[in-house]
């Protein structure tokens, strides 16, 4: 018997064992009242959702009903885990229940566009809201593997899109990014709290960069500190949280040559060389000094990039051509196999060399052979038809979906079609930069638009052919070992 039929042998004690670990991930909050005593009086709300999911959990291990296929097991596991966190939101009161949903979805899809006012939330709450995106970074697949055998979850982790098999047992892989992503977590505390902000607010904010989530305690975001510090290690934090995790291990391990090859890590790189002077242009033209157009270039774009939405300004006064560039970047987003979400950066990668080859050949004699190679960090491969046609089928879905999504959130939001086009991008990305379209007083069909999109992004698309995303990477993870 192979590795996915007995994942659908005991799809029945897997979904358990998902309701009880979602159900501990609600529990994790209450860590926060012996540093605030006085919010105890909110754990109930904790409590009560938890509690009901762990007991239904062991209930269905023993007598539930198997799930036919691994994609339905990682579609049910997010939409439960969706629901279920969104109770304490609506528990605590203020808020629809599809603004309750919208915070949840926001939250575990590591997109960062809220409805809430974040400076009058207790402190559980707010780590409540960054827990989430960390573990909606890792996913829920991958989180679980951190406690579950490996022949139970083998399929899964790579239906939730996770390419990266970083050591020969899939248990292995799930630890090493355990701890590089652990590891990250207190780095990034230690630097922000060594440079002025709270201890509490670097642990949000560290969460939530690494996730490229993009959630923060502050209504202005990084913008609230005014730090040039803070900003530059909020960058290096997104940039982690948007590289591919199997770039991350190269790195781990001092090669440094053979990341710097990737051909991923060359286009992002080339990407913020152009798009930066270019943002730096238009906001000069726009009224802002150079150095001030700058600073504000360097951070936001990496922070478009990487799909995670922090912000240091508002975008209400930007001119349009830079708020084109913006949405350029979201929609073409981080890294493959990293917590970013966009079309991806290999996927574009793939498409603009395949482009670049196309043009060639028409400038060239008819039996003229060009050969196009795309860098993995450790080796170079043969650029093949079923990466090309993989790479345009999503991203020809991606974008249609985009578009769309586009047309319906301006008709109903009032808002103009730049306006539109930026927010939508933001979450069909999960980015969460917004333009001022979301607010506690988006209709609930907007907000639900922008979950949908959320959730396609987060997921995407294409959760059964998950298994098309290994080509990518699967050759070179076989090296790393």
């Amino acid at each position: 018997m192979n590795i996915y039929e007995k994942t659908k042998a005991r799809g029945n004690s897997i979904a358990g064992k998902m309701m009880v670990l979602e159900g501990m991930i609600v529990l994790v909050p209450l860590l926060v009242i012996p540093f605030y005593p006085g919010e105890a009086g909110v754990s109930g709300i904790f409590l009560i959702p938890a509690c009901l999911s762990i007991l239904a959990g062991m209930f269905v291990c023993r007598y539930g009903k198997q799930i036919s296929n691994s994609s339905r097991f990682v579609v049910f596991s997010w939409f439960y885990g969706i629901l279920l966190a969104a109770i304490p939101f609506f528990l605590y009161g203020g808020v629809t229940p599809a603004q309750a949903l919208f915070e949840s979805v926001s939250g575990f899809t590591t997109t960062g566009l809220s409805v809430l006012n974040v400076e009058e939330l207790p402190h559980i709450f707010l780590f409540y809201r960054a827990f989430l995106q960390y573990i909606g970074g890792l996913g829920f697949i991958m989180t679980m593997l951190l406690f579950v055998q490996e022949k139970d979850s083998a399929v899964l982790y790579q239906e939730e899109g996770h390419p990266d098999r970083l050591m020969p047992g899939i248990g292995k892989t799930a630890k090493v990014i355990g701890i590089m992503y652990g590891f990250f977590l207190f780095i990034g505390t230690v630097l922000y709290t060594i440079f002025g902000m709270p201890f509490f607010d670097s642990v949000v904010h560290t969460m939530c960069a690494l996730s490229t989530g993009g959630f923060s305690n502050k209504m202005d975001s990084i913008g609230y500190y005014h730090s040039l510090p803070i900003e530059c290690i909020t960058v290096i934090l997104m940039l982690i949280g948007t590289t591919n995790f199997s770039f991350l291990l190269l790195l781990f391990k001092g090669k440094i040559r053979d990341f710097c090859k990737a051909s991923e890590i060359r286009f992002l790189g080339g990407l913020i060389l152009i798009t930066v002077p270019v943002l730096t242009v238009f906001l000069a033209a726009g009224g802002k000094t150079i150095g001030e157009g700058l600073r504000l270039s360097l951070f936001n774009a990496f922070s478009a990039l990487s799909t995670t939405g922090y912000a240091t300004c508002s975008y209400v006064e930007w001119p349009e051509c830079a708020l084109a560039v913006m949405i350029l970047l979201m929609v073409i987003g981080g890294g493959l196999g990293s917590t970013a979400g966009g079309i991806k950066l290999a996927r574009v990668c793939i498409l603009l060399k395949n482009l670049v080859r196309n043009i060639r050949k028409k400038m060239l004699p008819d039996r003229t052979i060009l050969l196009t190679y795309y860098h993995r960090g450790t080796e170079k491969e043969l650029l093949e038809n079923e990466q090309i046609e993989e790479a345009s089928t999503y991203a020809g879905c991606y974008l249609c979906i985009y578009l769309l999504g586009t047309m319906l959130l301006t008709f109903f939001s009032g808002c103009t079609l730049v306006q539109g086009a930026f927010e939508f991008a933001s979450s069909l990305g999960t980015v969460g930069l917004s333009i001022g379209v979301t607010n506690p007083d988006t209709s609930t069909i907007c907000l639900f638009i922008e979950m949908i999109g959320m959730i396609l992004g987060r997921l995407e698309i294409f959760v059964t052919e998950k298994y098309s995303t290994r080509l990518y990477c699967l050759s070179f993870h076989a090296k790393l070992k």
